[in-house]
């Protein structure tokens, strides 16, 4: 039976020597066949990169390297230079959500072949995750902040084997009752987005193991794995202006992932990997 190994939002560059110095030993520890990690967040500030936003060549380079099989995304799929995210969205093991419009780079699925099964990964993205990223969209949408509705676009996504869906959102609500609506279709809904593990772990009554929220693999001690100052000003309604730039968090690292076995198209068990 495959195992699959997830990584929530990885955050910060921190975060992804972290990811790459373990994988290769998580890897084997949990005999996972399948990893899957969600990078969206992964940057150091630069020109048009805030601290923990958006993701690189360099950065998917060497998670790939390191064993990462697919790397997801979501909201911040789109944040930095216009050039280097439509390389970055054409990496064949890179997803962006898949409920997006036409003309917008990337893809939303990969099916891979894992111990002689199928396994097909799909990256869903929440209308609630893309207030804070509008701006970025603007390049390629007709107005900011468009996603396409869930459900067509579930029913449209060419789905061989069994099923592991990235659903990137705010909403626990919406992220439960879209794994119920899946539930023996998807072998697994794993929530992405809020950055906050959630405690539960479900296997839903036909075989599609959910979690609201995997949480993320980034240092505690700030908001989302960012130093707190410019999240306590902006909520204070202060001029952010003269502010130093986002700044990761300083507390320990934190590893936000699961475990998901699958028999056929349904999952038998999802544990958490402390």
């Amino acid at each position: 039976m495959p195992r699959v190994l997830f990584l929530g939002d990885v955050v910060g560059p921190d975060a992804v020597d972290y990811v790459c110095e373990r994988i290769p030993k998580l890897r084997r520890d949990r005999r996972a066949d399948l990893v899957v990690v969600n990078a969206e967040n992964a940057l150091r500030s630069g020109p048009q990169i805030r601290t923990g936003f958006g993701m690189s060549q360099d950065v998917v380079r060497r998670l790939v390297e390191s064993g990462v099989d697919v790397i997801t995304s979501g909201n911040h799929a789109w944040d930095g230079d216009v050039a280097e995210v439509e390389r970055v969205l054409a990496h064949p093991r890179v997803l962006r959500p898949v409920n997006m419009p036409a003309g917008v780079p990337g893809k939303g699925t990969i099916a891979l072949c894992v111990r002689g099964h199928t396994i097909t990964v799909v990256n869903m993205m929440s209308k609630s995750a893309v207030v804070e990223a509008q701006p970025m969209f603007q390049r390629w949408l007709d107005y900011p902040g468009r996603v396409d509705p869930l459900w067509p676009a579930w029913e449209a996504v060419d789905r061989q084997g069994a099923t592991i869906v990235d659903f990137h959102g705010l909403v626990i609500s919406e992220k439960q009752a879209f794994a119920y609506a899946v539930d023996g279709q998807a072998a697994a809904v794993l929530g992405t987005h809020t950055h906050e593990a959630t405690h539960h772990l479900h296997l839903l009554p036909h075989g599609t193991a959910l979690v609201t929220d995997v949480g993320m693999t980034g240092r505690l001690g700030g908001v989302t794995g960012i130093a707190p100052a410019h999240w306590v000003a902006t909520l204070r309604g202060e001029d952010v202006t003269d502010l130093p730039p986002y700044e990761l968090a300083d507390g320990p690292m934190t590893l936000g992932a699961v475990v998901v076995t699958i028999d056929g198209n349904r999952s038998t068990a999802i544990e958490r990997v402390n």
